[in-house]
């Protein structure tokens, strides 16, 4: 009798998964069954003497603070140093038309029928099917299996529109700023939301960058994850900017954002007291940041993600550089950011919208 055919993983040689870490990825044995087939981009953030182990029998490439500066030179001062958001640079350097981010404290977690949740294996979905960002579905995403557009939804509407981001959830741990921890510092999300909906076109929202999959061919240069951690005033809030600037570009460009499913199960929660320092200028500042990114909007000349981007790097230095000083220099290194991105992405295959 014939073995059975395994089935090959969707997406398998057009996939890049980038985890960033400080320590040993013994978090991969959990995940071995679904990120096995795939190839994984390790960005080891702090030292980088410090040798980090990953488990046999997987496809990897790891990259410390000196392989950075080695690749882009100059250019590394725009990747930051001792925060999450050095996992960008994986973004960067990848070939493959998506990928898949998570943190190395993230779990495989259970639907309520107690399996085990592929999450990557959903992301892929949420990707290959089309977003609705312009008219509201009420029964969410119409095109998961047992749903459809409802009575009322407008025809011309229904084809949808590409999806460019796919954004997770999480059970256990909520991602909840500081204060919210210190308040609630025994809450746990239990809450498992059998759902998905595209993000409405001009809403913005809080995008967690634990779990989290994007086409990169399409919105990879926007997904600039800014300049925190070491040397600068703020942090946790790179996942936050990058989803602000994505949103407004996404947009722009007529491309759709889903939340909801999948979930991963958050083990650790991070300290609030270290968090509330890393995180209070952003909570002043955030009260500035929302009502530009809503106000903001791009010429029409602006069809790459590129010539977007640098656009909104322009109006960031211009209205945001009153705010802190701090802005001028994230404007700059998202001008750095872009350089870099198309110096090692020289194909010259720049998306251009459909308008």
């Amino acid at each position: 009798m014939a073995s059975p055919v395994t089935p090959t993983p969707i997406l398998k040689d057009e996939l890049d998964i980038v985890i960033p870490t400080i320590r040993n990825l013994d978090f991969l044995e959990m995940w071995r069954p679904f990120f096995q087939p795939y190839h994984l981009i390790i960005v080891q953030d702090g030292d980088p003497s410090k040798v980090i182990k990953v488990p046999e029998g997987f496809d990897y490439e790891l990259y410390n603070r000196n392989d950075i500066n080695r690749i882009l030179g100059p250019k590394a001062s725009c990747i930051s140093f001792k925060d999450s958001a050095c996992r960008c640079f994986g973004y960067m350097v990848s070939k493959k038309k998506y990928i898949f981010t998570i943190d190395d404290d993230c779990f495989v977690a259970k639907d309520p029928s107690g399996n085990d949740i592929n999450a990557l294996e959903q992301h892929i979905k949420n990707l290959l099917s089309p977003s609705t960002p312009f008219f509201f579905n009420t029964l969410y995403d119409p095109y998961r299996e047992g749903t459809d557009f409802v009575r009322g939804y407008p025809f011309s509407l229904r084809e949808g529109v590409p999806t460019a981001v796919s954004h997770g959830l999480w059970l256990n741990i909520p991602d909840y700023d500081a204060p919210t921890q210190l308040v609630k510092p025994r809450e746990r999300n239990t809450r498992f939301v059998d759902a998905v909906l595209t993000i409405p076109k001009g809403t913005l929202f809080p995008m967690c960058g634990m779990n989290l999959a994007f086409d990169r061919e399409l919105i990879g240069p926007a997904m600039y994850f800014g300049l925190m951690g070491d040397g600068q005033p703020i942090g946790r809030y790179d996942d936050m900017w990058a989803g602000w600037c994505m949103k407004v570009i996404c947009d722009h460009m007529g491309w759709g954002v889903k939340t909801g499913l999948p979930y991963i199960w958050h083990s650790k929660a991070s300290n609030p007291f270290v968090n509330l320092k890393k995180e209070y200028k952003g909570i002043y500042w955030q009260e500035e940041l929302i009502p530009f990114f809503q106000a903001t909007t791009l010429p029409k000349e602006c069809t790459t993600v590129q010539s977007c981007y640098k656009e909104l790097s322009k109006q960031v230095k211009a209205k945001l550089g009153k705010v802190d000083d701090y802005f001028n220099k994230l404007a700059d290194a998202m001008l750095t950011w872009i350089e870099a991105w198309d110096e090692l992405n020289p194909s010259g295959q720049q998306v251009v919208n459909g308008k």
